[in-house]
């Protein structure tokens, strides 16, 4: 009858979601080792929250090992503060940093489930890296790119596993910012989604799905915000104090689009904007020849200590140190 045939159905599908539920689980389960490839300023942190939160072992692949060893103490030093503010106790700490192995040769990536690249959005540089871990890592394995803007289709392409190819957009500074952006390539398999979402879930991170378009969401929206401030500065419609306290004070921004430029790194904004004017055909994407010429004169940012502002002295200068305690003394008053 008609009533039983859907009742069978109902008892199928529910099997069905039971099986892909437990087969999902069991492949996430298998994930014991995570290797992150690049140990700048996302790496190291993506390193720290696969460790720290996910309880994986980590390898951390860099081709320098002054980075590898620099990466290292700076994690150390964030993992001594959370002790010190009673967030872990000295055992975490020490488990977390036993978890994190270092290496400069991919050839070590042999034994990883789970391979996060998290190098400069450089399209050449990921062809290298994902040609070389295709080659390298267990046929199994599931490649991740954290890549902010290039697709994710592409990156597959360079790998004869496609469908275990994703894209993981962490933001920066990783142990800090909760979200991760996923990317499904166009034949990424809802297997690999599935076991990458669940990570995420470990690594104690929301997620938001993108599509495979330039920018993704978050950068997308971002980084054109921030090239017109830059086009603002340029065109001397306001200091680069006003531009930010106006966006700062004016909009309710945690911090100005100057500066934040200056701490996601400048060349890394001009990455995208590149990517997004090259694979939109839109001149709203232009970047900003002001970007331009920083980028080459290489003032990047914080990194490099010297971008829209000045770090040398490891802070900005005064005239930005003012517009803090402007914004410090009206968060005061709206407690009046």
């Amino acid at each position: 009858t008609l009533s039983s045939s859907s009742a069978a159905s109902d008892v199928y599908k529910r099997q069905f979601k039971h099986n892909v539920k437990n087969f999902t689980s069991a492949q996430s389960s298998k994930i014991q080792k995570v290797g992150v490839i690049g140990a700048g300023q996302m790496g190291m942190g993506i390193a720290q929250v696969a460790s720290q939160n996910a309880k994986k072992q980590v390898l951390l692949i860099d081709k320098s090992d002054t980075v590898l060893k620099k990466s290292l103490n700076f994690i150390d030093k964030l993992l001594e503060k959370n002790v010190s503010k009673g967030k872990m106790t000295a055992q975490d700490k020490s488990d977390t940093l036993s978890r994190i192995q270092t290496t400069t040769s991919m050839e070590a990536c042999r034994d990883v489930d789970f391979a996060i690249e998290a190098v400069s959005e450089d399209i050449n540089i990921k062809q290298s890296i994902f040609s070389t871990l295709d080659s390298v890592l267990p046929r199994e394995a599931i490649l991740a790119s954290n890549t902010s803007s290039i697709s994710i289709t592409k990156i597959a392409s360079f790998t004869r596993r496609p469908e275990k190819v994703i894209g993981m957009h962490f933001m920066n500074p990783v142990p800090v910012m909760k979200l991760v952006e996923v990317i499904k390539g166009l034949q990424t398999s809802d297997d690999t989604f599935k076991i990458t979402m669940d990570l995420c879930k470990q690594m104690e991170k929301t997620t938001v799905v993108a599509q495979d378009r330039p920018g993704f969401i978050a950068n997308r929206l971002l980084m054109p915000y921030i090239n017109e401030a830059i086009f603002a500065l340029m065109e001397s419609l306001g200091s680069k104090e006003d531009i930010d306290t106006t966006m700062k004070l004016g909009t309710n921004m945690p911090m100005g689009p100057l500066i934040l430029a200056d701490f996601i790194g400048l060349d890394t904004c001009l990455s995208i904007m590149r990517v997004l004017y090259t694979e939109m055909g839109d001149s709203k994407y232009r970047p900003c020849p002001l970007l331009v010429k920083y980028v080459n004169a290489g003032w990047l940012g914080k990194k490099s200590g010297r971008g829209f502002y000045d770090y040398s002295s490891g802070e900005p200068k005064p005239s930005f140190l003012r517009y803090k305690r402007l914004s410090v003394g009206c968060q005061r008053l709206k407690t009046i």
